[in-house]
């Protein structure tokens, strides 16, 4: 039997082939690099699964976080990054995506809700037009102080 926690690692077209399957639930779904998992990140995606049924993250592949990050990052493989996030139990799928943003992820998963943290806009969300347009929900979980990769990253230099 394959391990359950690599099952939950799926790629875009699991979703298209399963979508019927899929939308007899709640989606919610949110997005990032996840480079040094911690407790910000922990809360945040605690805080988006109580929003459904099911929390699909849509990971940024070692490439997008390069392009996003700069050389260095991310610190953690996109494998290893993937399977620490399917380890947790509130989230339900990791799909990893290449470009650097995740709005081609976004209209093949067709969340009912859309989850950012921090001080986004709505409209300035990537992909709220998407989940807007299925008349979906778009929400902004408040950024928890303290707490980020790059900071981690600066105190273990």
């Amino acid at each position: 039997m394959k391990d359950r926690i690599l099952q939950k690692i799926v790629s875009k077209d699991f979703f298209e082939q399963h979508e019927e399957r899929m939308h007899q639930q709640k989606i919610v779904f949110t997005n990032g690099c996840f480079d040094v998992l911690h407790y910000g990140h922990v809360h945040y995606l605690a805080q988006a699964r109580q929003l459904g049924d099911l929390l699909v993250v849509g990971l940024n592949s070692d490439a997008s976080v390069r392009r996003l990050k700069g050389d260095g990052r991310p610190v953690n493989p996109e494998h290893a990054r993937a399977y620490v996030l399917a380890a947790l139990e509130m989230v339900d799928y990791v799909c990893l995506f290449e470009e650097d943003t995740p709005y081609e992820l976004i209209a093949a998963v067709k969340p009912d809700v859309l989850v950012k943290g921090g001080d986004y806009a709505v409209d300035n969300i990537v992909g709220s037009d998407i989940v807007k347009g299925r008349n979906g929900e778009v929400v902004v979980l408040p950024f928890v102080e303290g707490f980020s990769s790059s900071l981690i990253i600066e105190k273990l230099k």
